[in-house]
């Protein structure tokens, strides 16, 4: 099993909403942070994504809330890939977010794929990217996706 990759988040005032709780769209922003953090310590930038003319696309993202955050939590996100086909193509993730180092805040599902930037279609990435993400830790519940011909 792969170590965990998990990230401290701050809360802003300006992530409150009117019950001073933490605003649903800042759950999905944390996400985004999460993955491109974890692309990042692992050789993939967002620079070399343009250079390679591939960017990652979402099809599905969704969030389970459970436990409300508020601004005195202390709260981290982690990364983790559910499922995916051996080449990358295709991937799900799972985020689950805790606060105060116990207790599951929320927990953010998404699936998602590799698009070719210049001919704007599904693409297999390079392997830069198949690399990057083989790395990535894999959820207890991870499963190959098997490619129907």
């Amino acid at each position: 099993m792969m170590a965990a990759y998990i990230k401290e988040v701050q809360i802003r005032w300006s992530d409150l909403d009117a019950n001073a709780h933490l605003r649903h769209s800042v759950y999905y922003d944390w996400g985004a942070f999460c993955r491109i953090e974890f692309l990042l310590e692992h050789g993939l930038s967002t620079t070399q994504m343009h250079e390679l003319q591939i960017g990652p696309v979402l099809f599905r993202e969704e969030c389970i809330f459970r436990k409300e955050i508020r601004q005195e939590d202390k709260v981290t996100i982690n990364v983790e890939l559910t499922k995916a086909r051996k080449d990358f193509s295709r991937f799900s993730m799972r985020h689950s977010i805790v606060k105060n180092g116990d207790t599951i805040a929320a927990v953010l599902n998404l699936d998602g794929a590799w698009m070719d930037t210049v001919k704007r279609k599904l693409s297999a990435p390079p392997e830069l990217v198949i690399t990057t993400y083989d790395s990535m830790p894999k959820s207890e519940d991870f499963e190959w996706l098997i490619i129907n011909t």
